[in-house]
């Protein structure tokens, strides 16, 4: 597991997933909030399936976990395959359209928000999901991809396109994503390679071949423009007459 601690039960883990719905969602106030939770929260739906589905997995019966998978997807629009390991306190707001896939690990108290995807890239075989470690938190249409780690409470920027290790304590953001913040502090690009992940970005790459062409025909005009200038003046003094 993702998690270093000590690995809790079924039980315990449906309450721990209870209890992050009233840590996270703002939304969840107020006297009749257990009952809402329990009847019109996706996010709890998804994870409290899960467990029943992974449970039935690991007991290796055939077929059922697939499809109680399926129905999973179905009923809240949340895919999380059932072999996929999550521990306790995870919390996915809204939800829809969040993917994890077969070998994700999710350590404790994550959340996720929606359209969140956790796949991988490509037809590789054995590890070929992301890990996530204790108090990650990924913003909403963030895809995380790879067999790759991102560290203790780490923050996923919207939207980002995650492909690199990540260390602990950082803020990710960007396609494709970069840290930019780790304990709390600024991150400036060239003055630490080892959290500037130097990652293959075409379109960035295209606009800097266009900025250099530009940069010489700026230069190559100018020297035309030199000449030009100069040309009627050698011109006038090849026709003056000489003297003897």
């Amino acid at each position: 597991m993702a998690s270093s601690r000590k690995k809790c039960g079924f039980f315990e883990c449906v309450q721990r997933d209870y209890q992050a719905v009233f840590a996270n969602d703002p939304a969840a106030r107020g006297f009749w909030a257990p009952v809402e939770v329990i009847l019109t929260t996706p996010g709890f739906h998804a994870i409290f399936l899960h467990r029943i589905t992974h449970l039935v997995y690991r007991m290796g019966i055939p077929l059922i976990p697939r499809c109680l998978s399926m129905l999973n997807r179905f009923l809240t629009g949340i895919e999380i395959h059932q072999a996929a390991r999550i521990g306790p306190g995870f919390f996915i707001d809204h939800g829809m359209g969040v993917v994890i896939g077969e070998t994700a690990e999710i350590g404790e108290n994550c959340m996720l928000f929606h359209q969140v995807t956790l796949g991988g890239t490509g037809k590789e075989t054995g590890k070929r999901h992301p890990t996530l470690l204790d108090g990650v938190v990924v913003g909403g249409g963030a895809k995380i991809l790879g067999a790759i780690t991102i560290g203790r409470n780490c923050y996923v920027g919207g939207n980002s396109v995650v492909l690199q290790d990540v260390p602990d304590n950082c803020t990710v953001v960007g396609i494709p994503g970069r840290v930019v913040r780790r304990d709390g502090r600024k991150i400036i690009p060239s003055s630490d390679h080892n959290l500037e992940h130097q990652l293959p970005d075409p379109v960035i790459d295209r606009f800097k071949m266009l900025e250099n062409r530009i940069d010489e025909l700026e230069r190559a005009l100018h020297t035309m423009g030199r000449q030009v200038n100069l040309d009627p003046v050698m011109s006038r003094e090849d026709s003056s007459p000489r003297g003897d």
